[in-house]
């Protein structure tokens, strides 16, 4: 099994398969065929030629185009149909469900057991909401299965919407911007790789070997290190990601902008994970508040507001798996989004003070703290800690 953006064999792989791509770019050409090859190429080797994976695979994309195309022609005839988009949402999401819940049996190695599945799932399902929205009126087979497998971001993202991709993938690129998109490319991939390999490896050979003692000082040498080797890890891979996207003539969207600058919760969602958090803004968050707005539930803006936020971050929680640190990590947030939320409506000392220099200091390093405490959570050790009844031995 090759390890995508990990393995040495990857990056040679690519390397080499990148220069037709280049050629084919410099003058003019379409690389979306070329491009859909190596990535069923990079799906094949990545899955180790594991025959029951790529089946599953294979069966979920074709499974979804069906559904896709199913849809589109239901919405013409029963158009905006609130029972038959929730059907077809209801059935696009239902591989991943099925396989977090057995996830969390122990037995994910035989449904729907492929890399990749939560981030395929969310671009499915947003091809289905958007033809709810009627925004999507046609969806191509090509453009639809390029989309779902481009191997730059099968396995963990950024997640591209459909519409940008296939206008990015169909769109003939001017040979002066297709260099410069290479260019940024390959920075972009020097910078991943130092993301990923030194800085994170860094971070976590430290939290391996110093932050596992029953310690207060090890303890927080874990929290933070965690937290670093999370970001740089993820950030590193996101870097490499879009730089190879560039490369095939895709620009795939952004992913982290700087989170650890961030002065406040809703600030930190927007600069991490970005494209994971916009989604969850766009088609959970917004909708939960439209739906409250509509239906009068309630005319205080704040519980409108807290209440899409918790659901918001609820179902994230549940989307990274049904272990309860994943569940708490959703709730810790969704509570710390509220706050937020309340805080800056309703006090005078904020309104007043928000652009001092001095409290935007004080601001940031209590969301750095906060945000560190969340990945601690994430991490699963304080659950393991409070399980095994450690926790007291630390304190």
């Amino acid at each position: 099994m090759m390890a995508l953006f990990s393995d040495t064999s990857f990056f040679v792989l690519a390397g080499i398969l990148a220069v037709p791509a280049l050629i084919l770019g410099l003058r003019e050409k379409p690389i979306k065929y070329y491009g859909f090859a190596v990535t069923l190429v990079f799906v094949w080797l990545s899955m180790g030629h594991n025959t029951a994976a790529l089946c599953w695979l294979a069966a979920f994309c074709v499974g979804e185009y069906a559904l896709i195309q199913a849809y589109l022609a239901l919405n013409k005839k029963y158009r905006r149909n609130k029972w038959i988009y929730f059907a077809a949402l209801a059935l696009s999401i239902s591989p991943l469900v099925t396989y977090k819940i057995l996830s969390a049996v122990g037995n994910s190695h035989h449904i729907w057991g492929f890399l990749g599945i939560s981030y395929l799932t969310f671009k499915a399902a947003q091809i289905v909401i958007e033809i709810y929205d009627q925004v999507i009126t046609e969806v191509k087979a090509f453009d639809f299965f390029y989309l779902m497998l481009f191997f730059p971001d099968i396995t963990s993202g950024p997640i591209d919407r459909s519409r940008r991709f296939s206008e990015d993938i169909n769109r003939v690129i001017h040979k002066s911007e297709y260099a410069e998109m290479a260019g940024t490319g390959l920075h972009r991939i020097l910078i991943g790789m130092v993301y990923k390999m030194v800085l994170g490896t860094g971070f976590y050979q430290i939290m391996a070997t110093q932050g596992e003692h029953l310690t207060i000082k090890s303890l927080l040498i874990y929290i933070y290190c965690y937290g670093f080797y999370l970001f740089f890890d993820f950030a590193g891979y996101s870097h490499m990601a879009i730089g190879i996207s560039y490369i095939f003539g895709v620009k795939t969207p952004e992913n982290f902008d700087k989170p650890f600058v961030s002065k406040d919760m809703k600030e930190f969602w927007d600069r991490w994970h970005i494209t994971l958090s916009h989604w969850f803004r766009d088609f959970i968050f917004s909708r939960v508040t439209m739906n409250m707005i509509r239906h009068r539930w309630t005319r205080n803006k704040l519980v409108i507001a807290s209440t899409a936020f918790m659901v918001n971050m609820l179902v994230m929680g549940f989307w990274h798996g049904l272990e309860p640190y994943y569940i708490a990590y959703g709730l810790y947030h969704g509570v710390l989004l509220s706050l937020t939320e309340i805080y800056q409506k309703k006090s005078k000392f904020y309104k007043k003070h928000k652009r001092d220099k001095w409290f935007q200091v004080i601001e940031w390093f209590i969301t750095f703290n906060l945000v560190m405490f969340g990945f601690f959570i994430f991490s699963g050790r304080l659950h393991h800690l409070i399980v095994t009844g450690k926790i007291g031995v630390i304190f």
